[in-house]
């Protein structure tokens, strides 16, 4: 009887016993199984980079490695999206290997002037005498480019280049657009200094105000804006001051158009087409946050040669840009000068009394514009620009004065197509003639690609 009760016990015992090992057995099992999952999975991404290495080791330098296996549905919808991305770039492969982006502007006009605008499509100044108010719509003004992303230069510089054309040469008619060369540069770029050869505005005049209207040439043209893109070449040089400022040094010589410059007809022969002239800027800038700040002074000497004789051109200028909040900035540029037309100004840049005796015109200019940021897709500008010439060195019937002053919004109707309303109104005053206006309305629609 004393040996039952551990029997009992002990037979009890044996079927809790096996229940608790069978458990744990099953943990076991499952663990197991789990971590032959992973070693299987593990030896299939060995497999799969191995596959990849050896792929890898077959592809030209420069090529992208081919796709061994489909990746997951999402993954694959996300690559297509980074590759649509890529492809809105435009990227094209030049005979040299080096890449090259198309880039530009297919622009819209629908217009409405005055009856002071002679037979332009926006008139820089208002003509003297009035006829019929032209209208009409225009693609003259898209824009064509291309930057290049050249190779490494010595002592890791790169270069780098654009080339930019319109078809707003030739007459207003749709069947008489020619290709016109707007901006061309090519830039040697290091990390403090550029050098640049190429065809560009003035080193002095870099700003200009936002338009849709006035593309074909810079906005305010005659009217305070140097803006004659020419060929020219420059060096710039940068300095810290800092992480939030700096100073940016420019010098060079730019070929000024002397054509520009009316003459006499029994002088023109006489007139020298181009010239070389010297400038040079430097300009201070200092960034806080969403605040921005630039000055820069800046000079231009040259000489015209026409009558036998020489004509001084010397221009002071000064330019800035203001961004006191996200939502608002203020730029403009001023200048001060004599002989100023070759630049791309009124055309009075001298007057020519006999042969061998020619003066130059003094001239005061320059522009302002404000920019408000309305929302992420809506912006007006307001801007205004005067070019103003001595009087006592014109002749009569010639203009003294020009002023332009204008309003436009822009809403980007999808992240590259923009739309554009504006209205601007030019007063022309001639000496001794009066004053002479022209109103001009302007529609657009660009599509940037």
């Amino acid at each position: 009887m004393k040996l039952r009760q551990p029997l009992f016990v002990i037979f009890a015992f044996v079927p809790a016993a096996c229940a608790q090992t069978d458990s744990a057995l099953e943990r076991i099992l499952s663990r197991l199984d789990r971590m032959e999952q992973e070693n299987h999975k593990l030896a299939d991404e060995v497999r799969s980079l191995r596959n990849e290495l050896s792929i890898l080791k077959n592809v030209p330098a420069g090529e992208p490695p081919p796709v061994a296996d489909a990746p997951p549905l999402a993954e694959r919808m996300a690559v297509q999206e980074a590759r649509t991305d890529e492809m809105a770039q435009s990227k094209v492969e030049a005979s040299q290997k080096n890449p090259v982006a198309i880039t530009g502007m297919l622009l819209f006009n629908a217009f409405k002037n005055g009856r002071n605008a002679g037979t332009s499509q926006y008139p820089v100044v208002a003509a003297f005498n009035r006829a019929m108010s032209p209208s009409g719509a225009s693609f003259r003004q898209t824009v064509l480019g291309l930057t290049f992303n050249g190779p490494s230069l010595p002592w890791s510089g790169k270069a780098t280049g654009s080339v930019y054309m319109d078809f707003y040469a030739g007459s207003a008619l749709p069947e008489d657009h020619i290709f016109h060369l707007r901006i061309a540069t090519l830039n040697l770029n290091w990390r403090n200094t550029t050098i640049m050869v190429g065809q560009d505005k003035p080193i002095i005049a870099p700003r200009e105000p936002d338009s849709l209207a006035q593309v074909g040439q810079s906005p305010l043209t005659a009217a305070g804006n140097l803006w004659d893109w020419q060929p020219q070449a420059r060096i710039e040089q940068r300095f810290g001051l800092g992480e939030n400022s700096g100073l940016r040094a420019q010098a060079g010589v730019y070929q000024t158009q002397e054509l520009d410059t009316t003459v006499p007809a029994a002088y023109a022969r006489t007139q020298e087409r181009a010239r070389p002239g010297y400038e040079g800027r430097m300009e201070f800038w200092h960034k806080g946050g969403t605040q921005r700040f630039e000055f820069a002074p800046g000079f231009h000497a040259s000489n015209s040669h026409v009558a036998g004789t020489s004509v001084d051109s010397r221009i002071f200028t000064l330019d800035g840009l203001l961004r006191p909040a996200s939502f608002v900035e203020f730029t403009g540029a001023f200048f001060r000068g004599r002989n100023v037309s070759s630049l791309g100004a009124l055309r009075q840049g001298y007057q020519i009394f006999a042969p061998g005796v020619a003066l130059p015109v003094h001239s005061t200019g320059g522009w302002a514009q404000m920019a408000i940021f309305a929302t992420p897709k809506l912006t007006f500008h307001v801007y205004a620009g005067e070019h103003l010439n001595r009087s006592r060195d014109l002749l009569a019937g010639t203009p003294t004065r020009n002023f332009t002053y204008a309003g436009n919004a822009m809403y980007r109707i999808a992240p590259n197509i923009i739309g554009s309303f504006e209205l601007s109104q030019t007063r022309t005053n001639y000496l001794n003639q009066g004053i002479r206006l022209n109103n001009h309305y302007d529609l657009a629609l660009a599509y940037l690609f």
